[in-house]
C-alpha cells in the first residue's frame, strides 16, 4: 500500500511537470513492477505486451470511429447541421447558441470524439456567433460545452474503452447513453435560455427564417440522418458488431465527403494521418495504464482499498459521491481517456462490492454512464480543459478567462444532470431494459 501511494504521488508530480500522461503511467508502472517482481519479468512482458495489447479486436473499433469523425469533419456535414438548427432557432434570443448545441449533438452522433466535435463546430459556429454580436463568453462557452456531447452521444470512444475495461456490452452502453445524452442537450438549452434572460444583450435574436429556407436546410441534413441510421441503427438492430459498424461508418463518411467535394486524395491522407496520431496517443495511454494496473494488482491496492471502503460502513451512495468528487478533481489535470484508463480498475471493484439494490450488470451500465458524464465535465474546467484550449486556438482574441467564465453555467447544468443520474438510475437503465 505504501509503495502504491508513493507511485500515485510520483505520477501526480510527473503530470504537473507536463510529462505526457501515457508516458508517465508507463514509467511509474514499470518502476513499480520492477520493485515488486524484478527487472527480468518486466522486460519479458515488455517484449510481447504491446503486440498483444494492440492486436485486440475489441480496441480496433477506436481508430475506425476516429477515422469516421475525421472524414465527417471534411464532408461539410457540420455546417449543414448548424444551418438547419439556426433556421429553426436563430430568431430566438440565444437561438444561435442553441443551434450550436443542437448541431454539436447531431455531429457527435457520427463522430464519437469531443475534441473533433469541438474543433469542427468552432470553425463553423464561432464566426456566426460573432456576426450576430453574441458575447464572447456565451459564444465560446456554448461551443466548448457542446463539444462534450461528442463523447456522450453514441458512438463514444470513451464509452468503448470503459466497456472493454469492465467487460460490458458496448451496444448496451450505447443504448444506455442515449437518454442521458438527450438530457445533456436539454440542460444546455435551458442554460442558454436562462443566460439570455438574465443578460439579453449576450445573445440577441436573429432574423426569422421563412418556411422555404427551413425546408431547404432540413433537406440538406439527410446525409447525416442516413449515416446515423445505418451506423447506430444497424448496431442496435444487431446487423453488425461495433467494429463493423465503425468501419461502415468510416466508409460512409468518406463517400459523403467525396460527394460533397470536401475530400480528395490529399484530404484523405491527412485524415488517415490525423487518425493515426490520435490512435497512437490513445494506445500509448493504454500501454501505460496496462503496466500501471499490473503494478497496482501486484501491490494489492485495489482489493485492499475496496475492502477498507466496504468495511467503513459508509452508505453506498456516499461512497459513489466520493468517487465522483475524485473524478471532478482529476478532471482538472487529466483528459477523459486517461481518467478512465487509470481509475476504472480501481473504482469498479469498489462499486461492484456495494449494494445499490440492483443487479451487478445494471450497476455496471449505470456507473459507466455516470463516470462518462463526470469525466466530460473535465473537458471544460481549468486548468486542463482540452475543449477550452481548442476554442482558444480557434478564437485567439478571446481571453482564456472569458472562455472559462462562459463554461461556468454549463458546468452547473452538468452537475445537475449528474445528480439526476445518481438519484434516478432508470434514466440510464430504462432504454436497455425496454430494448432487451
Amino acid at each position: 500500500m505504501t509503495l502504491a501511494l508513493a507511485a500515485f504521488a510520483i505520477l501526480a508530480t510527473l503530470l504537473v511537470l507536463r510529462v505526457p500522461v501515457g508516458i508517465a503511467m508507463l514509467l511509474v508502472g514499470m518502476a513499480g513492477d520492477t520493485a515488486l517482481s524484478g527487472a527480468a519479468p518486466v522486460l519479458a512482458y515488455m517484449k510481447t505486451a504491446p503486440f498483444w495489447l494492440y492486436n485486440s479486436y475489441a480496441y480496433s473499433v477506436i481508430p475506425m470511429f476516429l477515422l469516421m469523425g475525421q472524414l465527417a469533419s471534411r464532408s461539410g456535414l457540420s455546417g449543414r447541421l448548424f444551418d438547419a438548427a439556426s433556421a429553426f432557432l436563430g430568431h430566438r434570443r440565444g437561438g444561435i447558441a442553441m443551434a450550436t448545441i443542437g448541431a454539436c449533438g447531431a455531429f457527435g452522433a457520427i463522430c464519437g470524439s469531443s475534441l473533433a466535435t469541438t474543433g469542427t463546430m468552432a470553425r463553423v459556429a464561432l464566426p456566426e456567433l460573432g456576426r450576430h454580436r453574441y458575447s464572447p463568453s456565451l459564444a465560446t462557452g456554448a461551443v466548448a460545452a457542446g463539444g462534450t456531447l461528442g463523447i456522450l452521444i453514441p458512438p463514444s470512444v470513451v464509452l468503448i474503452v470503459y466497456a472493454v475495461a469492465v467487460e460490458a456490452n458496448i451496444v448496451t452502453l450505447f443504448v444506455a447513453a442515449f437518454l442521458p445524452g438527450l438530457l445533456a442537450i436539454a440542460g444546455f438549452l435551458v442554460t442558454i435560455a436562462l443566460y439570455v434572460r438574465l443578460a439579453p444583450s449576450a445573445g440577441p435574436a436573429g432574423p426569422r427564417a421563412d418556411a422555404a429556407c427551413r425546408r431547404k436546410a432540413l433537406r440538406e441534413t439527410w446525409p447525416t440522418l442516413l449515416l446515423f441510421a445505418i451506423v447506430i441503427g444497424g448496431l442496435y438492430a444487431g446487423w453488425f458488431d461495433p467494429t463493423e459498424s465503425a468501419a461502415i461508418g468510416a466508409f460512409g463518411a468518406a463517400l459523403l465527403a467525396y460527394w460533397q467535394g470536401g475530400l480528395r486524395l490529399a484530404g484523405f491522407i491527412d485524415s488517415i494521418l490525423a487518425t493515426a496520431v490520435t490512435t497512437a496517443l490513445i494506445f500509448t495511454i493504454l500501454l501505460g495504464a496496462d503496466f500501471l494496473n499490473i503494478f497496482l494488482t501486484l501491490s494489492g491496492f485495489p482489493e485492499t482499498l475496496a475492502a477498507l471502503i466496504t468495511a467503513s460502513g459508509w452508505h453506498p451512495y456516499a461512497i459513489l459521491l466520493l468517487l465522483i468528487a475524485i473524478y471532478l478533481l482529476l478532471g482538472c489535470i487529466m483528459d477523459s481517456l486517461a481518467m478512465i484508463f487509470l481509475t476504472i480498475p480501481i473504482f469498479w471493484p469498489i462499486i461492484a462490492g456495494l449494494d445499490f439494490g440492483m443487479p451487478v450488470d445494471d450497476v455496471r451500465i449505470w456507473f459507466g454512464i455516470i463516470a462518462l458524464a463526470v469525466v466530460e465535465i473535465g473537458l471544460i474546467t481549468p486548468p486542463v480543459g482540452l475543449n477550452v484550449l481548442i476554442i482558444k486556438a480557434e478564437s485567439p482574441g478571446t481571453p482564456l478567462r472569458s472562455i472559462y467564465a462562459g463554461t461556468v453555467p454549463f458546468v452547473a447544468a452538468e452537475l445537475v444532470r449528474v445528480a439526476l443520474l445518481v438519484g434516478f438510475p432508470a434514466i440510464c437503465l430504462a432504454l436497455p431494459r425496454w430494448l432487451g
